[in-house]
């Protein structure tokens, strides 16, 4: 395994009850005669400098040991590098980790790290904040700005946390155009935009997405009532909520959004602040990941 450095978020997902799990990481590469160090995280943004001077030092892997926004965190600092992205998903959703394969105890995605091969992916940005899997505005982004003030996550907190906002969330008129002359205006409770299909947990937001092809999916929600989001719900985890007939769905390599007002956004479940017409863009086969050998990546 080449030279390496695992960055190590404590208080994702499930490391907060893993307290030694630093001490593990480290004996697994001294065991395994891997020249590498692990580094814990402080605060948030310190994984993607801590990223940053591992490319600097001439690191070949740097390993993200922590939930999406740890992930997100780590590539950004990856982007356009020959340095190769290593994940060992711990968060509460791990959507993109799920879709690579790259999913299982501790043992098994060390394994992956060792013995998996290397490949590129797209990465996109979305008012210039990278993300790798999903970004969105609406409801899904008022989700996660109440998520990540959660003292403990997993789904049943999501689910709980995004019943309470689906009753206090008022739909918005939203102006939407892509590069290739295609516009509309709609009322949306969601509007998100896909690199991978999945938010986490396998609820497939744009199923179809893939993570090489240059494209972005669109899916825009339209506000319904309780039953219908929960019909809504039951096809995001069936993996065919883009047939629904009132979903918008479209890809191309680049969108705009407008919107009546700045406000929060999401990128990998993190939110960020932007203005009201937020420019996203697909970032082609900018980041090098460590996957499963013989999985093939859609």
């Amino acid at each position: 395994m080449p030279r390496s450095r695992f960055i190590v978020n404590p208080v994702s997902g499930r490391n907060r009850h893993r307290p030694q799990l630093a001490g593990d990481l480290r004996t697994w590469l001294s065991a395994h005669g891997v020249d590498g160090e692990v580094l814990v995280t402080e605060a948030p943004g310190h994984a993607t400098a801590l990223a940053a001077e591992a490319v600097a030092q001439g690191c070949e892997r740097v390993v993200a040991v922590g939930g999406d926004g740890t992930m997100n965190e780590v590539a950004r600092a990856l982007l356009h590098t020959r340095v190769a992205f290593g994940l060992v998903p711990c968060g509460s959703g791990n959507g993109l980790g799920r879709q690579l394969g790259i999913r299982g105890s501790l043992n098994r995605t060390l394994a992956i790290l060792q013995q998996g091969r290397v490949i590129v992916v797209d990465t996109a940005t979305a008012a210039g904040h990278p993300f790798v899997n999903v970004m969105g505005v609406g409801l899904d982004a008022e989700i996660a700005r109440r998520f990540n003030a959660l003292p403990s996550r997993g789904l049943q907190g999501y689910v709980q946390t995004g019943l309470r906002a689906f009753f206090q969330h008022r739909a918005t008129p939203y102006s939407l155009s892509d590069g290739t002359g295609w516009q509309s205006t709609v009322t949306a409770f969601v509007v998100a935009v896909a690199n991978s299909p999945e938010y986490g947990n396998g609820a497939r937001i744009a199923p179809g997405a893939q993570v090489d092809d240059g494209q972005l999916d669109l899916v825009v929600v339209p506000p319904v009532g309780l039953g219908g989001a929960v019909g809504l719900a039951i096809r995001m985890f069936a993996g065919n909520i883009t047939r629904h007939p009132r979903v918008l769905h479209r890809r191309a390599a680049a969108f705009t959004i407008r919107r009546e007002a700045p406000g929060v956004i999401h990128v990998d479940g993190e939110t960020r602040e932007a203005g009201a017409v937020i420019e996203i863009r697909v970032l082609p086969l900018s980041l090098r990941i460590v996957v499963p050998e013989g999985r093939v990546v859609k």
